[in-house]
């Protein structure tokens, strides 16, 4: 059952790229929104160049109506449905009284664990061989609603990259999005609470959470930098300026660094590093 022979209005609400990866599938499946709503235009990079959202790019491609507020979708006339990723913010509950079906939330875990901003971080640092997104019936509470779908895959790559991680759960999110849809505006699913004694939270990932600790297991800093590369950025201080640690890996149970970034200059080898550094020690 798709937009276009059940007349569906669904509003979107994200503002990143795993939002606009899940509303480019939502579109491509046959559900577009009415309405998008994201994160207004803000500064980015050394010039502070006024810069859209991903999501708000995405909406703009499809011509679809925007707005910048979460209040927006009160003003634009009824919704049936609101669907969010990755939008940061919790909705007030005057907005998830809104649509008739509900709002449902695609989190890039298994939820109840790591409920919270930085789920994908979570799963690389801890290792996870297990991974999967979660669609939940969105309430008050921070990723705490009852389930509504599910989908788990074994991770095929046990040194994934951020990038990686959270292009694949955004697909998958977006895949799972499009098949639950129709079973559940059809009444079909039932949702079913979490279990609150297994609920684990994660946290806003800050730049000092990239500071490598050396006395740290080789596999630790190995995830370390695989998790929080390209943001915020896994360095060690070196002469008191910030040497990014771009590349590294484990040989004969070994760290090996392969690819650093001095500050204000480009990336490079560590080797090419160690030329004109022979100094180096890890600080």
């Amino acid at each position: 059952m798709k937009i276009e022979n059940c007349k569906l209005k669904i509003a979107f609400v994200g503002t990143p790229e795993f939002g606009s990866i899940v509303l480019e599938g939502l579109i491509n499946a046959g559900y577009k929104p009415v309405l998008v709503i994201t994160a207004p235009d803000k500064p980015v990079g050394r010039k502070q160049i006024i810069t859209p959202s991903l999501v708000k790019i995405t909406a703009q491609n499809y011509k679809i109506k925007i707005g910048d507020r979460i209040s927006n979708i009160m003003e634009s006339g009824p919704v049936d449905l609101i669907i969010v990723a990755a939008y940061g913010q919790i909705l007030p509950k005057n907005i998830l009284d809104i649509p008739k079906y509900g709002c449902l939330n695609i989190h890039p875990s298994l939820l109840p664990k790591y409920r919270g901003p930085s789920p994908i971080q979570a799963t690389i640092l801890n290792g996870d061989a297990e991974i999967g997104v979660s669609i939940v019936k969105m309430t008050e509470k921070l990723d705490a609603g009852p389930i509504v779908a599910k989908s788990k895959i074994q991770n095929p790559k046990s040194k994934i990259t951020y990038t990686e991680l959270h292009d694949q759960l955004a697909d998958l999110g977006a895949k799972l999005l499009s098949k639950t849809i129709p079973d559940w505006i059809t009444g079909k699913i039932k949702p079913q609470a979490q279990d609150e004694s297994k609920a684990t939270y994660t946290k806003i990932i800050k730049k000092e959470d990239g500071r490598i600790d050396w006395k740290n297991t080789p596999e630790y800093i190995e995830r370390q930098v695989l998790a929080l590369n390209p943001w915020p950025g896994t360095y060690t201080l070196y002469k008191g300026k910030i040497l990014k640690i771009l590349k590294i890996e484990i040989i004969n149970n070994k760290l090996i660094i392969k690819e650093v970034q001095p500050e204000g200059k480009k990336p490079m080898s560590f080797e090419d590093f160690l030329r004109g550094h022979q100094d180096y020690v890890n600080s």
